[in-house]
Order: C-alpha cells, then structure tokens, then sequence
C-alpha cells in the first residue's frame, strides 16, 4: 500500500459531506443534469491560447472544468455563454490530465508524473497533493469516481490506484491482471468508467485499442469483445451512460458508440460520431443532451501562439 498524506486543508476534505453524497451516483454513468442545454447555447467555446488541455469534466451545473498539461492550470467555463476563466493556475511543473468533479466540489485531477491532486472547484483552492506512485516512469492520467474513492489510470504501469474520496486514508494500489498485458514504451491504460452493474471499471487500452472489464475485488482484467469494429484504437476518454459507452479515438477524430451487454463482456458498434470541429479531441464530458469536448491538438506545433477550443455535440 501507498500512504496517502494530504496537505493540511480548511476543511479535511469535507468529510461528513463527502460521505453523505457517496451513494448518489457513479460519476462513470454520465452528468444526468435536470437542465438540457437549450439551442442558443454555444457549441464551441475558447481556451487561452497555448492552454495544452487534455481533460474536461462536468457536473450538475453548466459548467465544464477543463485541465492543461502546460502548467496544470485549470479552466471554468460557463456552457451558457462560452465564458471561461482560470479557476486554478496551476504552477511550475504541474500537469493535469483526466479529471473528474465530486458531488462535493471537489475535483480530483490525474497528474501524470505519479501526481493526484485535488482542487475546489468553488474557489479554485489546491486541497491536496497525493503521490500515487514515482515520479519517472509513470504517467497518471485519468480518473473516475466510483464508490467511495477516485480511481486513477496509470499509462506506463499495469495497476490503478484508489484514493479515498472525502476523507483521510490508504491509497489502494490494484494491479491488472487476467488477460491484461503490458506493452512496454506505449500508452496502455487510458480512460476508466464503472461497469454498468457497478461491480467493476471499463478501462481503454490505447494501444493496440482494446476495452477491460476490470474486477475491483481482485484486478483481474477481462478482455471485452468487440462487435462490429476490430479495435479502439487512440481510444482515450470514455463516458457511459447505462450501457451505452462512447469512446473517444483521439487522433481518429471519432466517437465510437458501444451497446454493452449486461455484463459488459461484450460491446457491440451502434455507430460513430465525427465532426469537422474536431482536432484530436481527448475526452469528453456529458452534460444533458450534448456530449463536450476538448481538442488537443497533437498534430499541430504546439507553440505560445497555439489556439485551442472545446467543442460539443448531439448525442
């Protein structure tokens, strides 16, 4: 195990809050916000330029929090108007990645250099910083809320790690097994979600393009049969909402659109989605009938002067 020691924080973590808000949902399900995004509202919005961002995240409310991998920063911006502005700044450094907004308001961000933090969304606050593993040869990079810890991936390593939603605790370290296998020097695991029956995670192998049903008891990884396309391939953030799963082929610039069965041993290709806004998206965040983007840009120089944008679309 991996001890987890926070920084000292106003709050400890809003403890009782936290806990009280566990059992309301899997945040792996999708954002099922009572507002529907009404047709004035802007399907594209801006980043500050040279922003880098790779993950996004939306909660009840119309606003997305995006990550940068420039400088760690973090971008609120209101899905109503477009609007953004820079909730957390972020530091020398820092990178944030995959990230994921509590039902508390807390946002808890892969890192990637083995770093989890966690950040209130409401005044931009660094909470915690959490070493989830070593510094080099480890790239954290996404995470999902299930029960009652944030669950990170490890690209560079076979093993997830849980950390303790809302409290103080130990950091659970889960090494994959069953049919996974590591191929060294490549991106491997990616995106996670909860299976639909919650007993699990469905995590992405970008490469060669593969989705596992994860068990958290053991960590054994069951390979998911794919029906209708041979592979996932780039396949980075993933949103579920019940057993459908969408992922998001980065440098394909696609949405693949899977039918789980009950079980979530088998995935079966409903369809695709693509658009000409899109510029090697990462991942996505739903927010009522939309799904929200952010477009990395890998393929492009990425220089000061580089824009960068999110972009949504109908699911």
């Amino acid at each position: 195990m991996i001890r987890n020691h926070p920084q000292p924080s106003r709050r400890t973590f809003l403890g009782g809050t936290a806990l009280a808000t566990l059992g309301l949902a899997t945040a792996g399900a999708g954002t099922a916000s009572a507002a529907q995004p009404k047709a004035t509202w802007p399907t594209e919005f801006q980043l500050p330029n040279a922003f880098l961002p790779e993950g996004i995240t939306i909660g009840d409310k119309p606003y997305a929090y995006m990550g940068s991998r420039a400088n760690g920063a973090i971008q609120r911006t209101d899905l109503r108007t477009g609007e953004g502005e820079i909730l957390y700044a972020g530091g020398t450094g820092q990178i944030a990645v995959g990230l994921k907004l509590d039902r508390d308001g807390l946002l808890y961000i892969a890192g990637n250099t083995g770093i989890a933090r966690v950040v209130d969304s409401r005044t931009g606050e660094l909470v915690a910083t959490h070493q989830l593993t070593e510094a080099t040869g480890h790239f954290i990079n996404d995470v999902i809320l299930h029960k009652d810890r944030a669950w990170f991936t490890d690209s560079r390593d076979a093993v997830l790690y849980g950390l303790p939603r809302g409290r103080s605790g130990e950091i659970r370290a889960l090494p994959l097994t069953g049919d996974w296998t590591q191929t060294p020097d490549v991106n491997n695991a990616n995106g996670i979600v909860a299976t639909p029956d919650g007993r699990g995670l469905i995590v992405v192998k970008s490469t060669p393009g593969e989705l596992y049903n994860v068990s958290l008891r053991t960590g054994y990884a069951t390979k998911i049969t794919l029906v209708g396309q041979a592979s996932v391939v780039n396949g980075d953030g993933l949103v579920r909402i019940g057993r459908t799963l969408y992922v998001v082929q980065n440098r394909l610039n696609l949405i693949s659109v899977w039918d789980l069965d009950a079980g979530a041993t088998t995935a079966t290709l409903r369809t695709t989605i693509t658009d000409p806004r899109f510029d090697v998206p990462t991942t996505a965040a739903r927010f009522g009938n939309r799904l929200y983007l952010v477009n990395a840009r890998f393929t492009t120089p990425q220089t000061p002067e580089t824009t960068f944008n999110g972009v949504a679309v109908s699911l």
